[in-house]
């Protein structure tokens, strides 16, 4: 490509945390310029936004559907190739449907839809638009769990015979959505999160962690659901026991009221040959131990990490390199695919989450659900 790709975004607006972040890492390797938006459902707040980033105010627009109608109609070289799409998860269909449908490439929020038939419906078109849709499953993103993959793509950890996978915050420990705290109010409301409340805003990057690592795909689930906050709506706190094809075995709790925790996801894999274990909150170490040896911690930007770290590492070693990058490394292979889309190449080999992680995702939450439902029976996961 020898300019820009423009991008809009739907979501994002005053007070939101996500669509800030989701802006920066766009920013970041220079690729990428927000030209448009609609970035609240109250027009005021959505110009308010568009007048801090120094958009043209015609072009920040009152609704998601004025935007994708309105953007289509610009001459080739004006309107957004793609959208960034960082509302409540309520709203991440009916968005992606209209773009998609519009013409547009998708850089979507997770969990992808608010039901696992949402989510089947807009696999189909997404398939028929023969668009790029990439999902921000952030934390794939991280140089060190890259190389993490490859340690276990390449044998090094033998066999795997068990995964620890743990996301463990404090944030909800009190019944803060009843002060009207904007993030709290809607990730407990099940109309606009989805029918699981932890697992689904917090547990599913868990498991995609998990999944991206290791490559097992999961045979069955026993899951347990807890709402420890008295007359919230939504799980705080979920434990659940896996049971992976091929005899591994896995254990996922995530929580939203331990105290004391800001944004502790980490994960511990052992095999038959070795072991290793990364945590997000220190993410430029990963650990690995080969049997009868002593622990190594290896770090990003070093010549003996793997090439699939080194293409994601944009420092020399001893640079921290943490969350914005990590999201940055999400856009940066969905800018790629979208730009091999416009020059007529579609086809290669990108490293995003897609509609079918969405989908995935999206079957994990309802298995999860049926079996907390069922007061933890063990059920099986049907992949779709």
């Amino acid at each position: 490509m020898k300019r820009k790709l423009r991008y809009g975004m739907v979501g994002g607006g005053q007070n939101a945390f996500i669509g800030a972040v989701h802006r920066m890492a766009a920013d970041l390797d220079g690729q990428i310029e927000l030209v448009a938006g609609a970035f609240s459902s109250d027009p005021k707040n959505s110009q308010k936004t568009g007048k801090q980033l120094f958009l043209d105010p015609k072009r920040v627009y009152g609704s998601y559907e004025e935007m994708a109608q309105l953007e289509a109609a610009l001459p080739a070289d004006k309107r957004i190739d793609f959208v960034s799409i960082v509302t409540p998860n309520f709203l991440h269909t009916p968005v992606a449907t209209s773009f998609l449908k519009a013409g547009f490439h998708v850089v979507c929020d997770k969990p992808m839809t608010l039901t696992l038939k949402e989510a089947k419906v807009l696999r189909n078109i997404v398939r028929k638009s023969g668009k790029v849709f990439a999902l921000t499953h952030n934390y794939i993103g991280y140089p060190m769990v890259k190389e993490a993959r490859e340690l276990v793509r390449s044998g090094k950890l033998g066999k795997i015979l068990k995964v620890v996978t743990e996301y463990q915050q404090g944030w909800l420990l009190d019944k803060i959505e009843a002060d009207g705290q904007k993030q709290a109010v809607w990730r407990t409301d099940p109309k606009r999160a989805g029918a699981s409340g932890c697992l689904g805003d917090i547990g599913t990057h868990a498991e995609n962690l998990g999944r991206y690592i290791t490559g097992l795909e999961i045979d069955s689930m026993c899951v347990e659901f807890t709402t420890f906050i008295p007359g919230r709506r939504l799980e705080d706190d979920a434990n659940m026991l896996i049971r992976y094809k091929g005899g591994a075995k896995g254990v996922l709790n995530c929580s939203q009221i331990s105290c004391g925790k800001e944004n502790d996801l980490n994960i511990r894999i052992y095999g038959t040959k070795g072991s290793l274990a990364w945590h997000q909150e220190h993410p430029n170490e990963l650990q690995f131990i080969p049997k009868g040896e002593p622990a190594k911690t290896l770090r990003p930007g070093n010549d003996y990490v793997s090439q699939a770290a080194k293409k994601f590492s944009r420092l020399p070693f001893g640079h921290p390199e943490a969350f914005i990058e990590a999201f940055a490394n999400i856009y940066l292979e969905a800018v790629a695919a979208i730009c091999a889309c416009i020059e007529g190449k579609p086809g290669g080999q990108f490293d995003f989450p897609t509609v079918d992680d969405g989908v995935h995702g999206m079957a994990f939450l309802e298995t999860a659900v049926k079996s907390a439902t069922s007061n933890g029976k063990w059920i099986k996961f049907v992949p779709i």
